[in-house]
C-alpha cells in the first residue's frame, strides 16, 4: 500500500492516512525508491506512469518517456487533421513507443483510424496497454516493423517523433536519459536526421494526394530539417512550428491535393 502512496497512485488515501507510521517493511520500500532516484533513474520509470496531453500513460524502460515538447507535435497534428474534408481519416504514427501520439490522436479525433508502428515488440506491448486503458484499441492498429513498411494502405497523415539526437551528442545527455532510456529511441545518426530522411524518402509513395507529414526535430535542426523536407517534397508547403519555449520543434509538409482524388484539405 505504501508504494501506491509514494508513487502518487492513491493520493486520496495518502491524505486520509497521513498520520500512519511507517513499519520496517514500508521504510525499506521507501529507501529502495529513494536509492533508485539517487542513481538517476527517471521518475516515470520508477512510477511506471507519465502524463501526456492530460492522459495517464504507462511507461517502462522499453520506451522513451513522453516529453512536453512532443505535445506541440500532437497539437499541430490535431489542427491539421481537422482541416481534412473527409468522412474518415487515416493516420500513421511512426516509432510509436508507448503509443503516446497514437493514443492521443485517437482520443481527440474520433473519426481517425491510426496505424502505429515500432520495431520493438516490447514497446508495442506498452502501447497496447495504453490503447486499452484509453479505450481506443478498436481504432489504433499496432504494427511491428520499421517506419512505413508494415502500414497496409496509403494514409492521409504521417506523424512521427523519430530519434533525432546526433551521435556525437548522445554522451552529453543527462544521465537520466543516456543511462536509462532506450538508445534506439535517441540515436539519430551522424547529424540526427538519418531516420527522418529515411522516412521522407519513402513517404511520398504512402501518402494520399493532399496528405500531410508532421515530425518532431531537435531545437537546432530547423533549417536543416526544412531543407531536407524540401528536397523530397519540392512542390509542397513546408512550415516550421516552435514549442512553448519558442524553439524549433515541428516540421509540417502539406502536399498538393489532386482535384479528382476526393481528398482535400480546407484552407488553413
Amino acid at each position: 500500500m505504501l508504494l501506491r502512496y509514494l508513487l502518487g497512485l492513491d493520493r486520496t488515501a495518502l491524505y486520509l492516512d497521513r498520520d500512519r507510521s511507517l513499519d520496517p517493511a514500508d521504510f525499506e520500500d521507501y529507501s529502495r525508491l529513494i536509492e533508485r532516484r539517487l542513481n538517476h533513474e527517471p521518475i516515470a520509470y520508477i512510477t511506471g506512469h507519465r502524463e501526456f496531453f492530460l492522459l495517464d500513460l504507462q511507461v517502462t524502460p522499453a520506451v522513451l518517456i513522453p516529453r512536453p515538447e512532443t505535445e506541440t507535435l500532437v497539437e499541430k497534428a490535431i489542427e491539421t487533421a481537422k482541416q481534412f474534408q473527409t468522412l474518415s481519416l487515416t493516420i500513421a504514427d511512426l516509432g510509436t513507443g508507448c503509443g503516446a501520439i497514437a493514443v492521443t490522436l485517437a482520443v481527440n479525433l474520433p473519426r481517425a483510424k491510426v496505424y502505429a508502428t515500432d520495431v520493438s515488440e516490447d514497446a508495442l506491448e506498452v502501447a497496447r496497454a495504453n490503447c486499452e486503458r484509453h479505450e481506443v484499441s478498436d481504432r489504433v492498429t499496432l504494427l511491428r516493423g520499421n517506419l512505413l513498411e508494415p502500414v497496409p494502405e496509403p494514409v492521409n497523415m504521417i506523424v512521427a517523433n523519430l530519434p533525432y539526437v546526433a551521435q556525437a551528442d548522445l554522451e552529453r545527455l543527462p544521465r537520466d536519459i543516456y543511462e536509462y532510456e532506450p538508445r534506439r529511441a535517441l540515436d539519430g545518426g551522424v547529424d540526427g536526421l538519418a531516420g527522418i530522411e529515411k522516412m521522407l524518402a519513402g513517404a511520398g509513395r504512402r501518402l494520399l494526394p493532399g496528405g500531410s507529414i508532421l515530425f518532431e526535430i531537435g531545437c537546432d535542426q530547423g533549417d536543416a530539417a526544412r531543407e531536407l523536407a524540401r528536397t523530397y517534397f519540392p512542390a509542397s508547403t513546408i512550415t516550421l512550428t516552435t514549442d512553448l519555449s519558442d524553439l524549433d520543434r515541428v516540421v509540417s509538409i502539406h502536399t498538393p491535393a489532386a482535384r479528382d482524388s476526393g481528398v482535400e484539405r480546407a484552407a488553413a
